[in-house]
């Protein structure tokens, strides 16, 4: 209906700021990977114990995505952001007591409280990518977005492995259970002034406004738009993230032990932490080809593929062990490259005003990652490590079905729909 097609407004600027949330929030994520050994070693923690550091991050999108989503839709998508940015950064702060005080507990609390300012980020930062531009790239250009996010997971085990996990082998003995603690103040000290400077910097910066995607740009009868839940392809969206987050977040989680176990790659957990980028790394690339690969195939065709080669590819972890099981664990990083983009973007196709409420709602089903790494430490305590592979094989299967069927968006009953709206599907 624009008449003035050919004037189309430039978001590059807004994109490129945009980038850089998803670089810090990838880089800050990873790192979990890296305090679970570091953690687990100093605390002498099972398994269970140590997946409370993903409980307690991903356990914040399940309580605080909804919150974040009506806060979006309020506040709009520019103060969203610093508002999380800012909460991160001051959650990043309170690692500097937590290892003071060698308190457990005190790093889940400042975890919960960093992983809440990134579920702003993520409700704010994900769904507003998606309208900036054309809907038919929507997906080519999230995932270009989310190539940057992947760039930050990769580079975040190699200087976590650098400068937690190295000094800790260095310092070694009981006695230096302080300095092995006190190795991750300096890094997150680092990361919350990062935080703090990119929020002053979007509190300079002047994001456009697109017409007709939160409460105070909508069109009068967009009010009568049925509720956000009655949209199945994004209600089934919400588990494909649950199924999604979970499996990557525990295969993350687990690479380091699983490859310093000696009948898998027999490395020591500082060059484990280095290879684990090489997990996220694969991410980064295939989201990099997926931005090409999407503008030519259908999203859920891409997803469902990539979905089936991850479950081959743990079937031949399961099967094999050695350093042939380490590198096919490794490899499905690249598969997962396009996952959280492509589900993200079909989840929230046509929600128009609600389009805030629903990133809120697949930002909170990212809970999976709370969840679903207890449950394979579950499994890795009382059938093994390698066994417990099979809890993310049954993720990437619900994954499938989501792309071949799952996120097809189903038409409204006629009943709900306002009579001012009913002939807008041509």
């Amino acid at each position: 209906m624009n008449s003035n097609s050919g004037a189309q407004p430039s978001y590059l600027p807004a994109l490129v700021v945009l980038t850089s949330l998803f670089f810090m929030w990838g880089f800050i994520t990873s790192l979990n990977d890296i305090l679970i050994p570091h953690l687990k070693a100093i605390f002498t923690l099972s398994y269970v114990q140590a997946m409370l550091i993903q409980f307690s991050f991903f356990g914040a999108y399940f309580v605080m995505s909804v919150p974040s989503g009506y806060l979006v839709e309020k506040l709009g998508y520019r103060r969203g952001i610093i508002i999380g940015l800012s909460t991160a950064g001051v959650a990043c702060l309170g690692f500097y007591p937590a290892a003071s005080m060698q308190s457990y507990p005190l790093f889940l609390a400042a975890l919960f409280v960093l992983a809440s300012g990134i579920t702003l980020l993520q409700v704010a930062a994900n769904p507003y990518v998606t309208i900036l531009g054309p809907s038919d790239t929507a997906a080519s250009r999230l995932n270009l977005t989310q190539a940057f996010n992947s760039l930050g997971t990769t580079v975040g085990p190699f200087l976590g492995s650098m400068f937690i996990l190295s000094a800790a082998v260095t310092a070694g003995t009981a006695v230096d259970t302080a300095k092995e603690i006190q190795t991750v103040q300096g890094p997150y000290l680092v990361l919350a002034a990062l935080l703090f400077l990119i929020a002053i910097v979007f509190s300079q910066f002047k994001l456009p406004v697109v017409k007709g995607t939160d409460a105070t740009t909508s069109a009068a009868d967009d009010h009568n738009v049925p509720s956000v839940w009655k949209h199945s392809h994004l209600v089934l969206g919400a588990v494909a993230i649950f199924m999604y987050v979970g499996a990557e977040v525990a295969i993350g989680s687990l690479l380091v032990n699983f490859m310093s176990q000696p009948d898998v790659g027999g490395l020591n957990e500082s060059t484990a932490g280095r290879y684990l980028s090489l997990y996220w790394g694969g991410a980064m690339v295939g989201r990099f080809i997926g931005a090409v690969v999407l503008r030519k195939i259908r999203p859920g065709h891409v997803l469902a593929f990539n979905a089936a080669c991850a479950i081959a590819l743990l079937l031949i972890a399961m099967s094999m062990a050695g350093r042939t099981a380490m590198w096919a664990v490794l490899a499905i990083g690249l598969f997962n490259s396009i996952m959280f983009p492509t589900i993200f973007t079909l989840g929230v196709a046509k929600l128009g005003r609600h389009t805030g409420e629903g990133s809120g709602v697949l930002c909170m089903a990212i809970v999976g990652g709370a969840i679903v790494p207890v449950i394979q430490g579950y499994f890795a305590d009382t059938i093994g490590l390698l066994a417990s592979f099979f809890v993310p094989a049954v993720c990437y299967a619900y994954i499938v079905f989501y792309g071949l069927k799952g996120h097809i968006v189903r038409s409204v009953p006629d009943a709900e729909i306002p009579a001012s709206g009913a002939r807008a599907n041509m």
